[in-house]
Order: C-alpha cells, then sequence, then structure tokens
C-alpha cells in the first residue's frame, strides 16, 4: 500500500505556504509560517531583515537540525517570495484552492510551482529522516524574484560566519518539463546586462553640420556587438547568446536631432566567458565608436559535473517514477549562481509549465512525489 503520510505534509505545508501573500520583496508572516512548520521537527531557526527600499527590506530564514559530530551535511535551498499575481484568476491567488482534473487534483494558487510547493515538499521529505542521519539545513530567501540584492548572498555571509556550510545543497526550483521527475539542473548560463549611451549635440535637421547626431553611432555599436558569435557552446552549455533589449531616444520632434542615445543588451553564457570579460569586450566596441558601457553582471555561469551527486537524485527519480532525469544546463538564472560558492549544488523540483503565469497550479500527486525523491536523496546525501 503506498504511504500517503508525505501526500498529506506536503499539501498542508503548500497550502499554507500559498495562503500568505509574499510578493517580492518578502517579510514577515510567510517566515512565520515556515519557522512554525521547522519548529517541529527540531530546526533551530534563525531569521533576519536586511536592505532597504528600493531592493529590500528583505527577510531571509537559516534553519538547521544538527546530526553528531563529523556527520554530513545537505541544505535545502529556495525562496518564499513570488512574482506579482497579475488579474484574471480563476480563483483568488493567496487562497489556495483544489480542484478535480482529468489527471488528478490540482492545487492553485500563487507559487504553488515556483516555489512554495517545493518548499513544501521539502519540510515533508525532512520529517521522514531520522535526526541521527546527519544534518540538514533550509536556506530560505524573500529576494529571488527580485534583484537578489539582500537575500542569499546574505544568507551565504551568515552560513559562512557560523561555521555550517553544507557538504551538497539542492535548490528546490520547477526543473521539470513535461513530467515530474523528467529534468534536474546541474548548472545554469551566466548573466549580465549592459546600458550603452552614446552622446551628441542637439540641433535642426536642416543643419547636420551645427549637431553630432548619436544615433549613427550607437547603430555602428548595436551591428558590431549583433554580428558577435560568442561561442559554438560545450559539452554542457548551449551557445552564448547576446540580444538587443532596448533602444532609445526620447525624441518627440521630426526634425531635431537627439543630443543622446541608448540602448540595453543582455548575454547570456556559458563558461568559456567571465561577466568581466563579456564587459570589457562590450566596453571596446562601445568606446571605439564613441560610447560608454555600464554593466551589471546578474550571474556567474556555474556546472556541477555529473557524478556523485547527480546520480543520488537520479537513483532517487527513478526509483519514484521510473524514469531517468536529464541532467541539463538550460533556462534562465536562479540563485544556485550565489549558493555554488559554499558547495556542490544542483536544482530539481516541480514541473514548470505553470509557473509566473495566471492559475498557477501543481499536481497534488506531484507533491506526494517530489517529497518522497527529496527524502530519498536526503537519506542517501547523509550515508555518504
Amino acid at each position: 500500500m503506498t504511504d500517503t503520510s508525505h501526500t498529506l505534509s506536503a499539501l498542508a505545508f503548500a497550502e499554507r505556504l500559498i495562503a500568505v501573500e509574499s510578493v517580492t520583496p518578502a517579510t514577515g508572516e510567510v517566515f512565520a509560517v515556515m519557522e512554525a512548520m521547522l519548529k517541529p521537527l527540531g530546526f533551530e531557526v534563525y531569521r533576519f531583515i536586511k536592505g532597504e527600499a528600493p531592493d529590500g527590506p528583505v527577510e531571509n530564514l537559516f534553519a538547521i537540525r544538527r546530526g553528531a559530530d563529523g556527520c554530513k551535511h545537505i541544505a535545502f535551498a529556495g525562496h518564499l517570495d513570488v512574482v506579482p499575481p497579475g488579474g484574471g484568476w480563476a480563483s483568488a491567488p493567496f487562497a489556495p484552492e483544489i480542484r478535480k482534473a482529468p489527471g488528478g487534483d490540482l492545487l492553485y494558487g500563487r507559487g504553488a510551482v515556483d516555489m512554495k510547493g517545493s518548499i513544501a515538499a521539502m519540510v515533508a521529505a525532512v520529517a521522514e529522516v531520522p535526526v541521527d542521519a546527519g544534518t540538514i539545513s533550509f536556506i530560505i530567501t524573500g529576494d529571488e524574484e527580485g534583484p537578489a540584492t539582500y537575500g542569499t548572498r546574505a544568507l551565504i555571509d551568515l552560513i559562512r560566519e557560523r561555521g555550517d556550510v553544507p557538504d551538497l545543497c539542492l535548490v528546490g526550483e520547477p526543473t521539470s518539463v513535461n513530467r515530474m521527475g523528467d529534468m534536474m539542473k546541474i548548472g545554469r548560463r551566466g548573466s549580465v546586462n549592459i546600458w550603452l549611451e552614446v552622446g551628441g549635440t542637439q540641433g535642426h535637421v536642416a543643419y547636420p553640420h551645427l549637431a553630432d547626431n548619436p544615433l549613427p553611432k550607437m547603430v555602428r555599436i548595436l551591428a558590431e556587438l549583433d554580428a558577435l558569435v560568442l561561442d559554438e557552446g560545450t559539452d554542457w552549455f548551449q551557445p552564448s547568446n547576446l540580444e538587443i533589449t532596448d533602444l532609445e531616444v526620447g525624441n518627440p520632434a521630426h526634425n531635431v536631432i537627439p543630443d543622446t542615445a541608448k540602448a540595453r543588451i543582455s548575454i547570456r553564457f556559458n563558461d568559456l566567458h567571465s561577466g568581466a570579460s563579456l564587459s570589457k569586450m562590450v566596453s571596446e566596441i562601445a568606446e571605439k565608436h564613441g560610447g560608454i558601457a555600464r554593466p551589471i553582471i546578474s550571474g556567474e555561469p556555474f556546472l556541477t559535473p555529473p557524478g556523485e551527486f547527480s546520480q543520488m537524485i537520479a537513483d532517487a527519480v527513478k526509483a519514484e517514477t521510473g524514469i531517468e532525469p536529464e541532467a541539463s544546463t538550460t533556462g534562465g538564472t536562479s540563485d544556485a549562481r550565489f549558493l555554488r560558492a559554499l558547495c556542490p549544488v544542483i536544482e530539481f523540483g516541480l514541473v514548470n509549465a505553470t509557473m509566473h503565469k495566471r492559475d498557477e497550479a501543481v499536481a497534488v500527486a506531484d507533491l506526494d512525489t517530489l517529497s518522497r525523491i527529496y527524502a530519498r536523496i536526503a537519506k542517501a546525501a547523509l550515508a555518504r
């Protein structure tokens, strides 16, 4: 007979978390709910608020349940903040609702997939792991969906100060694509956004010799950048790509040469590059044509090569679903880009089809399956 305790626990925890509005940057009640879930399981819980507007304040939580001295330590990581729900929901986005569906019951609510459902499954999972098996911790932020200025990086500082660095870290981002368990993320590409600006001299279009039009210079910059082939990809990463995401002049008049042209590019890059090297390259191209570049590096690429950790996850997934998860580095960024500085990190979680969408929903059965997978991974990691 199938054990339903995971289903009941994971579902109940997910409903409690979804019921609290926690649009990024999140503070307050949602962390109180998380603390109330963990303390009965023997966790010491540390909460703190960091930062000021506009990127804060942000609340963070670190919880730890210690095993014996010298035992292994696995961390579960994630975020309690969610993106704004927007309008048009069939039910209130922060009032969790279960509805019947042809394939099984679905739990609706903002964060059901990304990623309160995964956090709920993590809590349900550790309830099944004996205390003497080893050390388990939770690294939970309220600022993953936003600028990530005062979130996971502040938690990493705290963990290092305390000397509680884990041996392995599992991030519960929704990585599955078509069915529960079909993909895990062993790495992610890096991200850098660069603002470009070219100055000129405003003037009348009939007297161009008295003006200095910045637009042709900006066009030359963008043309050279657009023609770049950064690389052909690697064994584990797709090719890096540079995209022009904005071009602005702000000129309402048809007969005026503007004095400034601005643009923005975004580069997603693999481990053949660094944010600094790409920023330098773009700056040199901009300067060659009379412009300047202001980069902001959101994260560097990382890779946890296939090995013991990924095999633990694959074994757990196969045991519960019968399928082999694909090891991938596709998709956007996550806080794993910071956590990689602590220890090997892999992302694995729910089906991502409805994340950030109206009527976000998770299959109740998937919550059950994910909690059992997480429990298997934790037990295997602590038994090494």
